[in-house]
Protein backbone atom coordinates (compact mmCIF):
# COMPACT_ATOMS: atom_id res chain seq x y z
CA UNK A 1 0.00 0.00 0.00
CA UNK A 2 1.22 3.31 -0.52
CA UNK A 3 0.78 6.70 1.46
CA UNK A 4 1.11 9.72 0.38
CA UNK A 5 1.97 13.20 2.82
CA UNK A 6 1.20 16.33 1.76
CA UNK A 7 2.54 19.28 3.57
CA UNK A 8 3.37 23.63 3.23
CA UNK A 9 0.26 24.69 1.93
CA UNK A 10 -1.28 27.53 3.47
CA UNK A 11 -2.25 31.80 3.00
CA UNK A 12 -0.16 33.55 0.17
CA UNK A 13 -0.97 37.20 -0.98
CA UNK A 14 -0.38 37.47 -4.70
CA UNK A 15 2.77 37.43 -6.29
CA UNK A 16 3.74 35.44 -3.67
CA UNK A 17 5.26 31.49 -3.50
CA UNK A 18 4.69 28.42 -1.73
CA UNK A 19 6.53 25.16 -1.84
CA UNK A 20 4.49 21.97 -1.22
CA UNK A 21 6.37 18.61 -0.44
CA UNK A 22 4.82 15.01 -0.25
CA UNK A 23 6.75 12.49 1.42
CA UNK A 24 6.32 8.84 0.35
CA UNK A 25 6.02 5.29 1.47
CA UNK A 26 5.32 2.24 0.70
CA UNK A 27 6.34 1.24 -2.56
CA UNK A 28 7.42 4.71 -4.57
CA UNK A 29 10.50 4.28 -6.50
CA UNK A 30 12.10 6.13 -9.51
CA UNK A 31 9.69 4.05 -11.73
CA UNK A 32 6.80 5.22 -10.05
CA UNK A 33 5.51 8.66 -12.00
CA UNK A 34 4.51 10.98 -9.24
CA UNK A 35 2.81 14.87 -9.41
CA UNK A 36 0.26 17.30 -8.65
CA UNK A 37 -3.13 17.66 -9.12
CA UNK A 38 -5.15 20.63 -7.42
CA UNK A 39 -9.18 21.13 -7.04
CA UNK A 40 -10.32 24.91 -6.75
CA UNK A 41 -14.11 24.56 -5.27
CA UNK A 42 -16.73 24.44 -8.11
CA UNK A 43 -13.91 22.48 -10.65
CA UNK A 44 -13.08 19.20 -11.86
CA UNK A 45 -9.63 17.98 -10.36
CA UNK A 46 -6.77 19.20 -12.90
CA UNK A 47 -3.28 17.83 -13.77
CA UNK A 48 -0.88 20.40 -12.23
CA UNK A 49 2.97 19.45 -12.96
CA UNK A 50 4.13 15.54 -13.11
CA UNK A 51 7.35 13.45 -13.60
CA UNK A 52 6.56 10.70 -15.90
CA UNK A 53 7.57 7.29 -15.52
CA UNK A 54 10.30 7.90 -17.60
CA UNK A 55 11.48 10.88 -15.73
CA UNK A 56 10.26 13.93 -17.90
CA UNK A 57 8.60 16.91 -16.49
CA UNK A 58 5.16 18.05 -17.68
CA UNK A 59 3.42 21.17 -16.92
CA UNK A 60 -0.17 22.73 -17.06
CA UNK A 61 -0.36 25.58 -19.24
CA UNK A 62 -1.14 27.81 -16.69
CA UNK A 63 1.43 27.27 -13.85
CA UNK A 64 4.17 26.71 -16.73
CA UNK A 65 7.22 29.00 -15.66
CA UNK A 66 5.75 29.76 -12.61
CA UNK A 67 6.00 26.47 -10.84
CA UNK A 68 8.95 23.64 -10.42
CA UNK A 69 8.27 20.29 -9.89
CA UNK A 70 11.05 18.54 -8.02
CA UNK A 71 11.85 14.88 -5.86
CA UNK A 72 14.60 14.16 -3.67
CA UNK A 73 17.46 11.83 -4.26
CA UNK A 74 15.57 8.95 -2.91
CA UNK A 75 13.15 9.60 -5.48
CA UNK A 76 10.17 9.23 -2.52
CA UNK A 77 9.11 12.92 -2.34
CA UNK A 78 8.25 14.91 -4.51
CA UNK A 79 7.80 18.96 -4.30
CA UNK A 80 5.97 21.66 -6.32
CA UNK A 81 7.68 24.90 -5.75
CA UNK A 82 5.33 27.78 -6.60
CA UNK A 83 6.03 31.38 -7.59
CA UNK A 84 3.92 34.38 -8.71
CA UNK A 85 1.21 32.70 -7.39
CA UNK A 86 -2.60 34.08 -8.16
CA UNK A 87 -5.62 34.02 -6.73
CA UNK A 88 -6.59 31.16 -9.37
CA UNK A 89 -4.48 29.25 -8.46
CA UNK A 90 -6.11 28.65 -5.19
CA UNK A 91 -7.24 24.80 -4.56
CA UNK A 92 -6.56 21.88 -2.74
CA UNK A 93 -3.37 20.11 -4.15
CA UNK A 94 -3.22 17.15 -4.20
CA UNK A 95 0.04 14.83 -4.30
CA UNK A 96 -0.53 11.45 -6.17
CA UNK A 97 1.48 8.46 -7.78
CA UNK A 98 1.19 6.00 -9.60
CA UNK A 99 2.71 2.46 -8.37
CA UNK A 100 1.84 -1.17 -10.17
CA UNK A 101 -0.71 0.64 -12.84
CA UNK A 102 -2.92 1.62 -9.39
CA UNK A 103 -3.19 5.87 -8.71
CA UNK A 104 -2.38 7.13 -4.71
CA UNK A 105 -3.50 10.00 -3.96
CA UNK A 106 -3.00 11.79 -0.79
CA UNK A 107 -5.37 14.02 1.77
CA UNK A 108 -4.51 17.76 0.10
CA UNK A 109 -3.26 20.45 1.16
CA UNK A 110 -4.76 23.63 0.98
CA UNK A 111 -3.39 26.76 -1.20
CA UNK A 112 -5.11 30.50 -0.93
CA UNK A 113 -3.95 32.81 -3.05
CA UNK A 114 -5.69 36.47 -2.07
CA UNK A 115 -4.90 39.90 -0.62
Amino acid sequence: QVQLVESGGGLVQPGGALRLSCAASGGISGSSAMGWHRQAPGKQRELVAVFTSDGNTRYADSVKDRFTISRDNAENTVDLHMNSLKPEDTAVYYCYAVVRHMAYWGKGTRVTVST
